[in-house]
């Protein structure tokens, strides 16, 4: 009976006590790590689906969460080392004290002995072996003396080389903190951008490739356009700052929304090379909004370092930047790169940004697998090769 409460006793703990995991090492992490990047460079090599994508974002919130662990890890680490060089440097602290009390006491008493010639010496002894006796002595006093000097300057050099290397471990330590800081906002803005996409999409496969399909048809509308496809009529010259159009409000021919796609292009036999706008906009005031959400940091740059005024009034809202933005890496377009900006503004006013002549414009593509035109308007700037382009407008 006895032993049946005992084996009771020990099933009863065993099956109630919270179980101990053991944290995983940086080479299993590591491991980790390298499959999901496997993974999710196979992902990105199917054919585009939402489930493709809910796929890869799992993924890469995955990777960051193993990121934010392996960073953790070698942050543990270094507190640790760190706070074993403090113990050292205590210690070394202690001794090189000691040692310079010691140092410090004993070399008044040496010069002292020093002041005797080796004739007082002899003077003083009482018979010859005295007098050996006392030069061994004064030999042995000027050698731990000199050890000590040795141990003493031993010490301090080791003190300030662990100094040094604590504080080398911190600048470590702080740099990876704020990688891991990087890493949670990473991981926070994957999260946000799913959700994202499951709302737009209602989690609908029909929905998300409906969605791609519009982008697809403005993707192809505005290379067609920058080859020099759209058709165009001459309407009259133009000044910077002049009023030439009004964006369109709500959805329009691949528009899915109120906004102004603006170009700044250089002419490339009968087409168009685009170019960073930024690079020719001055500074104005803004709100970015072309990440998981407005001001997060996962938003496109917004660094604009020319001297044109911008073609709508401010506050300028970006929604989608220039390059390889986040949209393109979070998978909610179907292309590589963005040849202009997105943005909105104070009004629907559209301004030219620089003196020349104006073009009325129009391309036939199709919206909701319906035939549309997508209106918009060029100014081919006075005495220059560059063109600007601004779509989803009505001219005036």
């Amino acid at each position: 009976m006895k032993k049946l409460t005992i084996l009771f006793f020990i099933f009863f703990v065993a099956l109630f006590l919270p179980r101990v995991v053991f944290a995983s090492s940086p080479e299993e992490l590591q491991a980790k790590i390298q499959q999901y990047e496997t993974k999710i460079s196979e992902l990105k090599q199917e054919e585009t689906s939402l489930s493709k994508q809910i796929s890869i974002f799992n993924s890469n919130i995955e990777l960051s969460k193993l990121r934010i662990e392996t960073v953790g890890l070698a942050i543990d680490k270094l507190e640790t080392e760190i706070n074993e060089l403090a113990g050292e440097i205590e210690k070394l602290e202690v001794l090189l004290t000691k040692r310079l009390e010691l140092m410090l006491h004993r070399i008044p008493e040496t010069y002292k002995r020093q002041q005797t010639s080796n004739f007082g010496v002899l003077f003083f002894s009482s018979n010859v072996s005295d007098f050996i006796s006392r030069l061994k002595y004064m030999n042995r006093i000027q050698e731990e003396n000199s050890q000590l000097l040795v141990q003493l300057k031993a010490t301090q050099n080791n003190f300030g080389e662990r100094k040094e290397t604590r504080e080398k471990k911190k600048v470590q330590q702080e740099n990876l903190k704020k990688e891991q800081e990087n890493e949670k906002k990473k991981l926070d803005q994957q999260k946000m951008a799913k959700q994202k996409l499951l709302e737009q999409t209602k989690n609908s496969e029909t929905t998300y490739q409906t969605m791609l399909s519009y982008a697809r048809n403005e993707l192809l509308a505005i290379q067609t356009i920058l080859a020099g496809g759209g058709e165009e009529a001459e309407v009259r010259a133009v000044n910077k700052g002049n009023t030439i159009a009004n964006v369109i409000i709500g959805d329009s021919c691949n528009s899915s929304g109120t906004h102004l796609h603006f170009m700044i292009t250089k002419s490339l036999g009968s087409g168009y090379t685009p170019h960073n706008p930024f690079t020719y906009l001055t500074n104005v005031a803004f709100k970015n909004c072309s990440g998981s959400y407005c001001g997060s940091s996962d938003q496109d740059s917004f660094n604009p370092s020319g001297s044109w005024n911008w073609p709508l009034d401010p506050e300028i809202t970006l929604t989608q930047g220039y390059g390889y933005t986040s949209a393109i890496k979070n998978g909610s377009v179907p292309y590589d790169f963005h040849d202009g900006i997105d943005i909105q503004g104070a009004n629907l006013s559209v301004k030219a940004v620089q003196d020349g002549v104006l073009f009325r414009g129009f391309y036939h593509g199709f919206y909701k697998l319906k035939p549309c035109n997508l209106p918009y308007v060029r100014v081919k700037h006075k005495d220059s090769d560059i063109s600007t382009f601004y779509l989803h407008v009505y001219s005036n």
